[in-house]
C-alpha cells in the first residue's frame, strides 16, 4: 500500500526490499545488509522510523553489472 501512494505522487518509480531482494536473488534481511553496504538511497516512508523504499533505478543499474 505504501509503495502504490508514492508512486501515485513521485515520478521516481520504487520498490520494497523484498522486491528488490528477489529481484537480485537476496532474503529480506540480506537485501537490508546490501543497502547498508553499498550506501543505496533509502527512500523514507512517513510516519515510519524503520521501514523505506528503494529506488528501481539504482536497483536495475546494479541488475545490468
Amino acid at each position: 500500500k505504501v509503495k502504490k501512494t508514492f508512486n501515485a505522487t513521485s515520478k521516481e518509480d520504487v520498490l520494497t526490499v523484498t522486491e528488490a531482494g528477489a529481484l537480485l536473488g537476496l532474503t529480506k534481511d540480506e537485501m537490508k545488509v546490501y543497502v547498508d553496504k553499498h550506501h543505496l538511497t533509502k527512500v523514507s516512508i512517513m510516519r515510519s522510523n524503520f521501514r523505506y523504499l528503494l529506488l528501481k533505478s539504482e536497483i536495475d543499474r546494479i541488475i545490468k553489472r
